[in-house]
């Protein structure tokens, strides 16, 4: 009878290990199944190479006349770069910055040295709209989706925007080229 006793057990602890193996190989064929699968959708969060192309731009501002904005294309968004005239200059920095809904000087928002140029993200910190330049009522810029007003630094001082429109990282390499990025 022992023997009997000792070889259920014996069948019993097979199956266990059998039993064992079988879930451990199909967890592993779910688990590389589903990374296999989920490779595509992961692999289209990385930026496209045409944008990666632009993760940083040379421009040069030598074409553009006092009073003018060059629009460029810089990691898929459109960079306003605006030639700043005496009165423009004088008008952000006379502003009242303090009592606008995202204050900021504008001595943070241009270059010491090179206050005349003022380069921005050219999208509404609202809903993402295409502001006009030379427009609004602060002769700034003006989305005319929702209504929002930017002055000649690219703050907000109407509208239901809740932010400036964003500086991006940029540095001069001379005093007729920047470089985005």
């Amino acid at each position: 009878m022992e023997r009997t006793e000792a070889a259920i057990i014996s069948k019993d602890q097979s199956k266990i290990s059998r039993r064992d193996f079988v879930v451990l190989s199909a967890t592993t064929v779910a688990g590389v199944g589903a990374a296999i699968s989920a490779w595509p959708f992961l692999d289209s969060m990385n930026p496209a190479s045409d944008v990666l192309a632009l993760a940083s731009i040379e421009v040069d501002l030598s074409p553009v006349e006092l009073g003018q904005t060059l629009k460029v294309l810089w990691r898929g968004k459109p960079v306003f770069i605006r030639h700043r005239t005496e009165h423009e200059i004088k008008e952000a920095e006379d502003a009242n910055w303090r009592r606008f809904p995202d204050p900021q000087p504008d001595s943070e928002r241009v270059k010491a040295g090179h206050e005349q140029w003022l380069v921005m993200i050219g999208v509404c910190t609202h809903l993402g709209c295409i502001p006009l330049g030379n427009s609004g009522d602060y002769g700034g810029w003006f989305c005319p989706c929702h209504g929002s007003h930017y002055d000649t630094s690219g703050r907000i001082r109407q509208g239901p925007a809740p932010l400036n429109l964003v500086v991006p990282e940029y540095k001069f390499l001379s005093d007729t080229k920047i470089k985005l990025g």
